[in-house]
């Protein structure tokens, strides 16, 4: 689950201003609609033919409709004034018309019908693609990404509006060809009437496409401009609603504070959706009634040319149908087309996320020259990005195989960011790191994490069956029985895993039916056992693994795991000092660097900050 932090409010720019991505211009409308299309037709080619046969169909059919419309009218009041034989002949032509309309209709109802399916059906599937394109980017990405704020407001922005405006995008598109063709055959119609009607129809409703347009626009940059405090709603939506956190927000009344919060960010939020709705629905009312002024102009001078003669009855009732119908064409015509050019802009959300530069490792190594050689940290030194101070200066160490180490220091020292580096999460700004006598930037990183298993103090509690918990430290043997029970024996979980109601197949967490919660310190087993999944991995890494355990469960996890590790590169981090001193090597940290090196015999006589340290904790025991 991504957390990112919940920070102080920051200072907010107004959403009007420019638009960092260029995408606000009206010359981005179609920058996206090509890949849009072709996302879906990538998605199901059955489906996007379908759709746009239909959409084809769905186009002429109200234009058939209409002139069928002149036709019954005319025979209506042909057979009024036919007598006799004549009369039987044009009530026959009356029902003949009659059954053509009721024909073109029901296929006009299947069409739309149709549409509305493909519609439902693509939504289905593209919403599934989309995410799983967002997931796979993800995957992609480095732990620098996931460490960056601007990351996750590309990520809420990419998952909030993205993952349906593709087939928004595809449904204008469709649905501008099909008023198009709609618009083309009504033009046909009414250019016998006059060719003044289609400038009319044009012209009347520019005004509202425009204001649309500009509109559309205003709405990107606001929700531009809200992502980092969406994301901050999201957030404290978690912390009140979630498991983890229930403890603490009951216990230090954190509820009605955090609430508070989340209310004032809705109500800045609000204010600026209210004036953009308030302006936006005030220009359509007025231009709205602009196009309503225009279509009634145009029935008047219709019905005019009915009385003097001019057209017919038949004719007459077309030309309003058509004039209405081809003025919501136009209007669905312009609307389609700025929503095009709305939907282009949130999809610059989804690519942005898509298309964002992400290093690869470059490494191709396999193995080192020197397999006898262990790791080495020569000079290394690291600064996290944006930071002010490095993490680490000039860090020099040796661990040869078979051999353990001990990283201690207070919190922020830099023990966490050394294994790091060595699982090659990030890379050293300074020096180098060696395994087997080749520089880790060389090893091909999936190999080189292979040979490393690594449990980070902050390590996940997945809401996945117990075995599935162990098997996580392998992928390769993520549902192999067999494997957890191995690894369960090894990092002690089995102690207790014959207590739970399906073993190893108990279902951890509270978050499903039937889910059963484990205490702080058997979940550290369950981590424990975790980095003994890989039964290849030949340097284990354990941080702070016993910080839930009392005293004496840690000796004995760690007696058992140096029996263990024997023949494995062995680092530990631990604030307990009755533990750190199993290691062979034991290396003190102070503001990221190396003040002490030695055995435990070594740094005791040396008389430095680690036997201070030792001393002290001894002393809570005496």
């Amino acid at each position: 689950m991504i957390r990112p932090p919940l920070c102080q409010r920051p200072s907010m720019t107004s959403p009007n201003a420019s638009d960092a991505t260029g995408t606000s211009s009206f010359g981005g409308l179609f920058r996206y609609s090509g890949r849009a299309l072709h996302l879906v037709w990538n998605t199901s080619v059955r489906l996007s033919l379908a759709f746009g046969a239909l959409t084809l169909i769905a186009g002429v059919l109200p234009a058939v409709v209409a002139w069928v419309g002149q036709l019954i009218v005319d025979s209506v009041v042909g057979a009024i004034n036919a007598v006799d034989a004549e009369q039987q002949l044009a009530l026959y032509q009356v029902y003949k018309y009659v059954g053509l309309e009721a024909l073109a209709i029901a296929m006009l109802s299947a069409c739309q019908r149709g549409i509305s399916t493909c519609q439902s059906l693509l939504r289905a599937q593209l919403g599934n693609r989309v995410n799983t394109m967002i997931l796979e980017k993800a995957l992609s990405l480095n732990l620098p990404d996931f460490e960056n704020s601007e990351f996750y407001d590309k990520l809420t922005r990419a998952r909030r509006e993205a993952s349906v405006r593709p087939l928004s995008l595809v449904n204008r598109t469709f649905g501008l060809a099909q008023n198009s063709i709609s618009l083309i055959s009504y033009a046909v119609l009414l250019a016998q009437f006059s060719g003044w009607t289609l400038l009319i129809l044009a012209l009347a409703g520019l005004p509202a496409f425009a204001a649309e347009t500009k509109f559309s626009g205003d709405a990107f940059r606001l929700f531009r401009w809200r992502s980092p405090e969406t994301r901050k709603q999201m957030y404290i939506e978690t912390v009140l609603a979630r498991e983890d956190f229930a403890k603490e927000v009951k216990l230090f009344r954190l509820g009605p504070l955090l609430l508070a919060r989340y209310t004032d960010i809705f109500k800045r939020l609000y204010k600026e959706d209210r004036s953009l709705t308030l302006r936006r629905d005030a220009w359509g009312l007025i231009l709205g009634l602009l196009g309503t002024a225009v279509f009634y102009g145009a029935y008047a001078w219709i019905a005019a040319s009915a009385v003097i003669g001019k057209i017919s009855l038949g004719q007459m009732t077309m030309y309003l149908m058509l004039f209405k119908q081809g003025q919501s064409a136009v209007a669905a015509i312009l609307a389609a087309i700025g929503g095009m050019y709305e939907d282009n802009l949130y999809l610059s959300n989804l690519y942005e996320y898509l298309e964002q530069p992400v290093s690869q490792p470059a490494g191709k190594q396999t193995q080192g020259p020197d397999p006898a050689d262990g790791i080495r940290f020569e000079q290394v030194g690291f600064t996290y990005p944006g930071a002010s101070r490095p993490a680490l200066t000039d860090i020099s160490l040796h661990l040869p195989p078979g051999r353990s180490l001990a990283l201690v220091g207070e919190n922020g020292s830099g023990k966490t960011t050394l294994i790091k580096l060595l699982a090659r999460l990030y890379e050293p700004n300074q020096g180098r790191i060696l395994l087997d006598g080749l520089d880790l930037r060389e090893w091909d990183v999936e190999k080189l994490r292979a040979r490393v298993s690594v449990i980070f103090q902050d390590f996940a509690r997945y809401q996945f069956l117990m075995g599935e918990n162990i098997g996580a430290g392998d992928v390769d043997q993520f549902d192999n029985e067999a494997s957890w029970v191995r690894a369960g024996e090894k990092g002690l979980a089995s102690e207790f895993v014959h207590q739970l109601p399906l073993g190893y197949h108990t279902q951890l967490g509270r978050w499903f039916k039937d889910g059963q919660e484990i205490s702080g310190g058997q979940w550290q087993k369950v981590a424990l056992s975790r980095a003994f999944m890989r039964e290849d991995a030949d340097i284990l890494v354990l941080d702070e693994p016993t910080a839930a355990m009392d005293a004496s469960a840690e000796a004995q996890v760690f007696e058992h795991f140096r029996k263990l590790a024997s023949q494995r590169i062995a680092i530990l981090i631990s604030h307990r000092f009755s533990t750190v001193r199993m290691a062979d090597q034991i290396a003190v940290l102070s503001e990221g660097k190396m003040i002490e090196h030695g055995s435990h015999e070594e740094l005791l006589a040396a008389d430095g900050v680690y036997a201070r340290l030792f001393e002290l904790q001894a002393a809570g025991y005496r």
